[in-house]
Order: structure tokens, then C-alpha cells, then sequence
């Protein structure tokens, strides 16, 4: 069975490395503070789903170029303060301080990661041409928990080039059971084959031309 994973997926938010690497320290430094509760991930979660990504309008000024970190700061305190924690109120002043409300999206994906990993579980990206259905997620889930030290969290995806078979990413080690890699690879032997062969045929004619 496929794990829900959090609301927000911010893959497609500032990839850039560096920016990453800032999130995943104001990431642990969010849950060092908090006490690494789900709770305050959810609170985390909420803020970005809820009023983030669905008020762009606010989103521009709260996060954007074009507002001064004193204004920010202000918005903060009259329209987030009244209506979270304390914790998190001073979390977002934190940010707005350093210039880094920028960062939210990715800052909550590498607090979900950290939050998995204390929490003894792995994300695990399952591709395949076709969607699965539960049982064979859980038969795969089933095999990675015999093989991984954590808890796999299974996140299925459809990716219709594979052909078949299934292509499986734990972190960075990616384990390609597709068949279209395993055709591209017979199609390399072949190649090699072929090339080797011609180049023998190649040998015999120039050596029998030399006697």
C-alpha cells in the first residue's frame, strides 16, 4: 500500500543545491525547536497549503522582492501572530529577518524528510509504466522493509517510457529493473557484439592478405 506522503510537494520549488542545503538547516533547526512533533509539521504544512500557495496575492508580498523586511515583519505580526503558535510566529520572524521566507515550500519538504528519517522511515520512489495496484504496492513494500534498515514510504509514479518493469530510488541509489533500460543494454551487447566480431573478420582478412 502506497504511504500518503505530506500535502505539499515542493520538488518543483528553487532545486537549485545551495538553496536546498539552506532549507535543510532551517529545517532541523524548526524541529530542534518544536520538539520534532508532527503537530508542528502539520502547523508548518497548513500555513503553506492553506494560505501560501492558495492566496498568491499574499504569497508575492510576504515572500516576494518587491516587499522590504520590514514590511514583512509587520505582516507577520498583524495577520500570522494572532493566528498561530507562538513557535511558528517566531519561526516565519526568523526568516523574514535573514531574507528567507522565500524558502518556505522547500524548507517544508526538507522538514518532512528530516521528520522521515527521525522517525525511522525512507521515502521510496517507485516508477513504473502503468499505475499499480495496492497489492503489488504492498508486495513491493513488503520486500523494500525486508531490505532497508527504515520504514519505506512508497510514492508511486506513472512514467509511460519505461515500457515495463519497474525502476525503484532509495536516496540517491537507483535500482533500474525497467525494460527499456534492459533493451537499451541488450542493444549495447549487441553492438559490442557485432563491432567485435566485424573487427575479428577484419584481423582474418588482413592477416590471410599478408601471407
Amino acid at each position: 500500500m502506497a504511504d500518503a506522503p505530506p500535502k505539499t510537494r515542493p520538488d518543483h520549488v528553487l532545486e537549485d543545491p545551495s538553496a536546498k542545503a539552506v532549507a535543510r538547516i532551517y529545517a532541523q533547526a524548526y524541529l530542534n525547536a518544536t520538539g520534532g512533533t508532527s503537530e508542528a509539521l502539520d502547523e508548518f504544512t497548513s500555513f503553506v497549503d492553506e494560505v501560501v500557495q492558495a492566496f498568491p496575492d499574499f504569497a508575492r508580498i510576504l515572500t516576494g522582492e518587491i516587499t522590504g523586511r520590514e514590511e514583512k515583519l509587520r505582516l507577520i505580526e498583524r495577520v500570522v501572530a494572532p493566528r498561530a503558535t507562538p513557535l511558528f510566529t517566531s519561526f516565519l520572524r526568523v526568516l523574514g529577518e535573514h531574507d528567507r521566507l522565500n524558502l518556505l515550500p522547500l524548507i517544508l519538504g526538507e522538514a518532512w524528510l528530516e521528520y522521515e528519517q527521525r522517525n525511522g522511515k525512507q521515502r521510496v520512489t517507485v516508477r513504473s509504466a502503468a499505475p499499480l495496484s495496492e497489492e503489488q504496492l504492498q508486495r513491493i513494500k513488503t520486500r523494500l522493509d525486508a531490505a532497508l534498515p527504515s520504514e519505506p514510504i512508497l510514492q508511486p509514479v506513472v512514467d509511460e517510457s519505461l515500457i515495463g518493469g519497474l525502476v525503484i530510488q532509495v536516496g540517491d541509489t537507483v535500482h533500474d529493473g525497467s525494460v527499456r533500460t534492459r533493451l537499451k543494454n541488450l542493444g549495447h551487447r549487441l553492438k559490442e557484439k557485432y563491432v567485435h566480431e566485424i573487427q575479428c573478420g577484419r584481423n582474418r582478412f588482413s592477416h590471410s592478405e599478408g601471407n
